[in-house]
């Protein structure tokens, strides 16, 4: 099972658009998946799942449960002000440490109006998530000028479309 997280909790986001690209992309290649929507968080978890209130909050802790059952997973990464959004940052905040994502795999896509793709913001997550003893493919997609190369359900650039099979492929042999 690949955890496919969308890493902002904008509802109907671009991001969650194309986590369900990568999980039709996914199934073309037999491999299972989930989505793990950052939008579906509580809406006060950052007050009443950490800290010393972790483990109190029920519907933070099947989030949890899932990060806990979950061996690999991609990030669907938007760019906002130049890195990641805070509430991914939360989440991992809330989570166990240290074991919540220690010896396990992940795949990044980064996605931004601009050209970068989210450059800068995936460094910064692949920071993160090396604190946290996960190993990080190599190939990291930088998705960028998403509104010409993205309809909201596929890919009109054949380049990101032909670099997100091979990244699906690398991660489910990774």
């Amino acid at each position: 099972m690949i955890g496919i997280i969308i890493g902002t909790n904008r509802h109907n986001s671009l991001s969650r658009k194309v986590g369900i690209y990568y999980q039709n992309l996914l199934k073309t290649l037999d491999q299972e998946s989930q989505i793990i929507d950052l939008s579906e968080l509580p809406h006060d978890f950052a007050f009443s799942a950490l800290y010393h209130n972790s483990g109190k909050n029920e519907t933070f802790n099947t989030f949890q449960k899932i990060v806990d059952e979950t061996k690999k997973f991609v990030f669907i990464v938007p760019e906002y002000n130049g890195s990641f959004p805070g509430v991914l940052k939360t989440f991992f905040d809330g989570l166990r440490y240290p074991d919540s994502f220690n010896n396990k795999k992940a795949a990044l896509v980064g996605i931004s109006a601009g050209v970068l793709g989210n450059a800068v913001g995936l460094g910064h997550l692949n920071d993160i998530l090396s604190y946290m003893g996960t190993d990080v493919l190599g190939l990291r997609m930088k998705l960028g000028n998403m509104k010409a190369h993205f309809n909201g359900e596929d890919f009109t650039f054949d380049v990101y479309r032909n670099f997100l099979e091979k990244q699906a492929k690398a991660l489910a042999s990774f």
